[in-house]
């Protein structure tokens, strides 16, 4: 017998996200870059910040679903720096996205958000991250995003 799926809640990522820089239509869909200016990430096993300088370069694809390619360096508060990359996938309607734009909480029901996170650190501390896959639920606000981070065991 197989055994099924099963996680445990890692972190909350808070990430705030500079304006888009909009490249327009690229063969394949529309791409915007959006950089992190800071943010935050806390949970039970690690905590600290989200440093500026990392970004999400998306691509709109034709059929309206947003390809995600999210990197970004954590600082623990210990100090340790891990990179985090993340794919994923958002679906969501143009007039959610443009309330949410305009700064309205929009029901993070009402659109699909999930990715998969690969961390890297070369801190004796957290070599555990190296060798775990984890999934996350987002929701975007008005200022950047929200993902709740879950080890997959």
């Amino acid at each position: 017998m197989t055994p099924g799926l099963r996680s445990t809640h890692l972190t909350q990522l808070t990430g705030l996200l500079d304006k888009a820089l909009v490249l327009g239509d690229v063969p394949y869909g529309a791409r915007r870059i959006l950089h992190f200016t800071g943010g935050r990430f806390s949970g039970a096993e690690f905590s600290g910040e989200i440093l500026p300088g990392g970004g999400d370069w998306v691509l709109r694809r034709r059929d309206g679903v947003a390809e995600l390619d999210i990197r970004m360096t954590l600082r623990t508060d210990d100090g340790a720096l891990i990179y985090l990359s993340s794919s994923g996938l958002l679906e969501i309607t143009p007039d959610d996205r443009a309330r949410i734009e305009c700064g309205e909480d929009v029901d993070p029901s009402r659109y699909y958000f999930r990715t998969q996170q690969r961390f890297e650190t070369g801190a004796a501390r957290w070599q555990w991250l190296n060798r775990l896959i984890a999934v996350g639920v987002g929701r975007r606000t008005s200022v950047g995003m929200v993902t709740e981070v879950y080890r997959v065991l």
